[in-house]
């Protein structure tokens, strides 16, 4: 399980998918993210890739053929290469094999960056187009916080607050997985979202083009919690497992498909579209308090 660190930070990533793991402060021994009780999720901070969220019927068309693709994709399941590694930073590389090609006709290098600077840890992603033609993606991120991270303190002492105040709903997902055609109202003029297991009774919070580029993680009990900066990502996902102590806040560049979609990936929301040779890079970060 690689391993990086500076005189603040220690964080823990391991090989398959590429996935973190831990982010432990030093000073403090607080740990910051979930620990993958399978009771609940199994998962701490699963990368989305080339897909984000759910196809229709886990199916899309590319050049008149049908392809199948589960739920975000196959990175999270693969085992990445470990490329470069310093003592504060560690690249994880994914390519093109006779397995992905199988239900993503397309040549890419995936490389993962986590680095970790003062007291922040940052996650790089970039994805190079290696084929000749041009490569159809998503890519996002799954990060899973520890709630309540402080001991003597509760679920409910904890909320969200955006940098900026939002008006705007959250798109819901159907039993399916997809995204309706409507947003269903949340937010007015606030940018505070209180936690509680009951907010993610109906899935995940889905949030298109917010104003805020950043969200905290805070509480009323403690003064420990986090900055997490999703610059450059146009979609935001807030989600948390039924009774699970945690919530995920989820940058992504992509979208699951809408409930009235074509299944056609050169017309899905979000997709990004990439010119052989061309890299996209895009990064988030928590800085932990």
């Amino acid at each position: 399980m690689p391993v990086i660190s500076n005189e603040i930070l220690e964080v823990n990533i391991i090989k398959r998918g590429a996935e973190l793991k831990s982010i432990v402060s030093k000073s403090t021994g607080l740990e910051y993210m979930w620990n993958a009780d399978p009771a609940f999720w199994a998962k701490t901070s699963p990368v989305l890739f080339p897909i984000v969220g759910t196809l229709k019927n886990d199916t899309y068309y590319y050049e008149g053929k049908a392809y199948k693709l589960g739920r975000h994709g196959f990175a999270r399941e693969k085992e990445f290469t470990v490329t470069a590694q310093t003592a504060a930073s560690v690249t994880f590389t994914l390519v093109t094999d006779e397995s992905t090609l199988k239900n993503y006709p397309f040549h890419f290098r995936f490389d993962i960056t986590y680095e970790v600077i003062n007291n922040t840890l940052s996650v790089t992603y970039k994805v190079l187009n290696t084929g000749n033609t041009k490569l159809l993606f998503s890519v996002g991120g799954h990060p899973a916080f520890k709630v309540p991270f402080v001991e003597g303190t509760e679920y409910t002492d904890y909320y969200l607050q955006f940098e900026k105040k939002e008006t705007t709903g959250r798109w819901p997902i159907s039993k399916d997985g997809l995204i309706e055609t409507k947003p269903v109202s949340l937010l007015e003029n606030t940018d505070r979202i209180p936690l509680s297991k009951e907010l993610f009774l109906q899935d995940a919070l889905v949030f298109k083009n917010l104003k805020s580029s950043k969200v905290s993680l805070k509480s009323s009990a403690t003064s420990h919690g986090l900055l997490f900066d999703y610059t450059g990502f146009p979609f935001l996902g807030i989600w948390a497992a039924k009774n699970a102590d945690f919530v995920c806040i989820e940058p992504w560049c992509g979208i699951a498909d809408s409930v009235s979609t074509d299944q056609q990936l050169k017309n899905k929301e979000g997709i990004n579209k990439l010119d052989a040779g061309d890299a996209f890079e895009r990064s988030w970060s928590v800085s932990l308090f």
